[in-house]
């Protein structure tokens, strides 16, 4: 098993996903763990997404990625070791929904473990969100046409990323910022709403509103944040 930073789209799958998206990429669950007060302990909670995937040879070959994990120097073998896994690998670095956290992607035959790791003490220090391989390759693939914003008449106005931002501007003159999911070349979430695509340009004509990208802020440089040794 070889394990690799996560690219940048595969960086969404270690987050919570609509009931839709789930479905579509073969999320089966994902597990939560932390290494305790001294930091070398394992403590982990799994969680189910869709049970009927949870299939006995799914769990060994999860059994079989963290215990590969869990080896010395490892990942997953305690909190200095996962710092220091983090370090070594500075591409794996990426801007999460709360801090700086590092990804990774662990394959077998037939499924893909994404990790979401973060080596703070007194923190959660990891999320390993859990895919069947072939579903979660063939959706993102699929996503990097990005998604479609049409007018009711079905002409094309603009496209932006999967995961990217629109700026609707409402007939009295407020603004909302809306992120957008890629579903396929049909239907989109903005926000918590799916759509499709033609249904949300008739909405936005009937409300009165307009839509437009959301310009793309400048990219940042990603420090690597710095992790005190509280164990020894």
């Amino acid at each position: 098993m070889k394990i690799r930073a996560l690219t940048q789209p595969e960086q969404k799958y270690t987050y919570a996903q609509s009931m839709q998206l789930e479905g579509q990429t073969g999320c089966i669950g994902h597990l939560r763990g932390d290494f305790g007060s001294s930091g070398n302990g394992f403590y982990s909670t799994w969680f189910d997404t869709r049970e009927q995937w949870k299939t006995d040879g799914f769990k060994a070959e999860l059994d079989d990625a963290i215990n590969a994990l869990r080896e010395d120097k490892g990942l997953l073998h305690s909190r200095r070791d996962m710092s220091v896994f983090a370090g070594a690998n500075p591409e794996s670095l990426f801007k999460g929904n709360y801090c700086a956290e590092y990804g990774f992607r662990a394959d077998t035959d037939k499924h893909a473990f994404l990790f979401r790791c973060n080596p703070t003490k007194g923190d959660y220090n990891f999320y390993c969100y859990c895919y069947v391989k072939e579903w979660l390759d063939k959706h993102i693939q699929k996503a990097e046409q990005g998604i479609r914003f049409i007018d009711p008449h079905y002409k094309e106005l603009f496209r932006i990323p999967d995961g990217g931002k629109i700026l609707i501007t409402y007939d009295w003159g407020e603004k909302a910022e809306k992120t957008c999911r890629f579903i396929d070349e049909y239907h989109t979430e903005v926000g918590r709403n799916l759509y499709h695509i033609c249904e949300f340009a008739e909405r936005m004509e009937k409300n009165g509103a307009t839509y437009e990208p959301k310009p793309a802020e400048p990219p940042q440089a990603q420090k690597a944040p710095k992790y005190k040794d509280r164990e020894r």
